[in-house]
C-alpha cells in the first residue's frame, strides 16, 4: 500500500494524461518489462530528489532531543576549537534510515559533556520514506572554524546521497553560529580533510560502490563509472571544491578512508574493504592512484580505523586487536605509532579491551594530548566514549601520563529501547 502511495505521489505526469481517455493500467499492459523498469527507476529518482533539498541545523534541541528521548549512540566524530573546547558527534536513530546527528561539548579536556546543543535530523511525517543523516565527522581548518561534514540520503542510501557542509566561525563562544548547509557533491565523508604541504585541502569522499539499498538499487546509473573513493580537494579554504581523482577497491563496503601526506610527498590512503584495510598511493596529489593492495602486516576486521599523522612527524593508527597483525573482531581497541611513515608500528595501548567497541576518530591538542572517541554496543549500551592519552602512553603500552584516561564517557542514551 506504501508503495502505491509513493508511486501516485510522484508518478510521471504523461502516463496520467486525461486527454487520451485511457487508463494508466492500460498503458501500462502495452509496455515492456524494460520500459517498466525505466518508470521504476524515474518513480525512485523523484524521490531520491527529496534528499536535495536543504537540511536544517538545529541550535534548540531540548528537550526533544535530550537523553531521555534517544536509544542509540553510534560514534562520529570528535574535534578540538582553538580555545580548547572539545566536539562530539554521534548517530542517533540507528544505523539505518532512522539516523540523525547529535552534538554536545565539554570544556574541561572530556571529564564532563553538555546536553545536546546541536541536532541534524531530516526525517519529516510528510515524506513517503525515510530521509537520513547517518555519515559525516567534524573538523576545525587551520582558520580555526568548526566544520560539520554530514551526508543526506532518502533510505540508508539511495544511490547517491550527497555531502553537505556548515561552517561555525565562533565554535568557543556560547553560543555558536552555524551557516547554511552547503552541499558538496554527492556521497558520503566520513573522516577529516587533511591540509596538504602545497596548502591544499583534501576531502575523503566516497560514492559508494554499491549502486543503492532496496527499491533505490540502480537509480542512477550514470553516476556507476563515478563509484569510489574519491579524493577531493580545496585551494581556496573551502569555498570551493573539486573532484580529483578515485579509487574502485576489491570486496567493497563502505570505504570509510582516510589521507596520509608522506615525508617524500606521496600520498597514502587507506579505506575499508569486507576483509580489512587497502591501500593506494598517489604521486601527482591525488590525481591518479595506483592499483589497490591489502596493507600488510595489519590486521583490522572488517571495521573502521584511525589514521592521523602527529605534531610529532609519527603515525598514530588506531585499530582492533592487542597486535599489529592481528584482531579477533570488534574487540580491543588500540594504539599504535610509525616512526617510518607507517612501514612498522610500535606500541600498543588498549583503549577498550571490551567487546562491542567500535569507530575510533581523534584529534591531537597543541599539548600534544591525543582524544579519540569511539562507540560501544550501539543497540543497547548505546555508549559515546573518549580516551585521552599521549604518545609515551602507546609507546609503552600503559597509561604512564598522570593526565590520561580511559573509558571517558560522553554520552548514554535513556530513553526506551526499540
Amino acid at each position: 500500500m506504501r508503495i502505491a502511495v509513493i508511486l501516485l505521489l510522484v508518478l510521471p505526469a504523461p502516463l496520467f494524461a486525461q486527454d487520451t481517455g485511457e487508463k494508466a493500467e492500460a498503458r501500462f499492459a502495452k509496455m515492456t518489462p524494460e520500459a517498466v523498469r525505466d518508470y521504476e527507476r524515474e518513480v525512485m529518482r523523484r524521490i531520491a530528489d527529496l534528499a536535495l533539498i536543504p537540511p536544517k541545523i538545529n541550535t534548540s534541541p531540548l528537550p526533544q532531543y535530550d537523553a531521555d528521548r534517544l536509544d542509540y549512540g553510534m560514534t562520529i566524530g570528535m574535534e578540538r576549537t582553538p580555545k580548547g573546547r572539545l566536539w562530539a558527534c554521534w548517530v542517533a536513530g540507528g544505523d539505518s534510515p532512522k539516523a540523525f546527528f547529535v552534538l554536545a561539548t565539554s570544556d574541561d579536556n572530556g571529564e564532563t559533556w553538555s546536553k545536546p546543543r546541536l541536532v541534524v535530523d531530516a526525517h519529516s511525517k510528510t515524506l513517503p520514506v525515510d530521509r537520513s543523516i547517518l555519515v559525516g565527522n567534524l573538523w576545525t581548518d587551520p582558520q580555526g572554524r568548526l566544520w560539520l561534514f554530514f551526508d543526506q540520503s532518502m533510505d540508508m542510501f539511495d544511490g547517491r546521497a550527497g555531502v553537505w557542509s556548515a561552517v561555525c566561525e565562533n565554535p568557543d563562544d556560547e553560543h555558536p553560529k552555524w551557516s547554511a548547509p552547503r552541499r558538496i557533491w554527492h556521497g558520503v565523508a566520513l573522516n577529516k580533510p587533511t591540509v596538504l604541504s602545497s596548502g591544499e585541502w583534501l576531502l575523503p569522499l566516497s560514492l559508494n560502490q554499491n549502486p543503492g539499498f532496496g527499491p533505490f538499487k540502480g537509480a542512477f546509473p550514470e553516476l556507476d563509472p563515478l563509484r569510489g573513493a574519491h579524493a577531493f580537494v580545496s585551494r581556496d579554504k573551502g569555498v570551493t571544491w573539486e573532484r580529483r581523482g578515485a579509487v574502485q577497491f576489491p570486496n567493497p563496503d563502505w570505504h570509510e578512508h582516510m589521507f596520509v601526506e608522506r615525508k617524500d610527498g606521496t600520498l597514502w590512503m587507506l579505506a575499508r574493504n569486507a576483509k580489512g584495510i587497502m591501500q593506494s598511493t598517489s604521486t601527482d596529489g591525488g590525481k591518479t592512484w595506483a592499483a589497490p593492495t591489502e596493507v600488510s602486516g595489519v590486521g583490522q576486521p572488517n571495521a573502521r580505523f584511525h589514521v592521523r599523522r602527529l605534531a610529532s612527524g609519527r603515525l598514530l593508527l588506531v585499530k582492533h586487536g592487542d597486535a599489529v597483525g592481528a584482531h579477533q573482531g570488534r574487540v580491543k581497541l588500540s594504539a599504535w605509532l610509525s616512526e617510518d611513515d607507517g612501514k612498522t608500528w610500535t606500541g600498543g595501548l588498549i583503549l577498550d579491551d571490551r567487546k562491542g567497541v567500535s569507530y575510533p576518530d581523534g584529534v591531537q591538542s597543541p599539548d600534544g594530548t591525543i582524544y579519540i572517541s569511539y562507540d560501544r554496543n550501539r543497540a543497547t549500551d548505546g555508549e559515546v566514549l573518549l580516551a585521552r592519552f599521549t604518545e609515551a602512553d602507546v609507546l609503552k603500552g600503559n597509561v604512564i601520563d598522570p593526565k590520561s584516561k580511559l573509558r571517558m564517557l560522553i554520552s548514554r542514551p535513556l530513553g526506551a529501547k526499540k
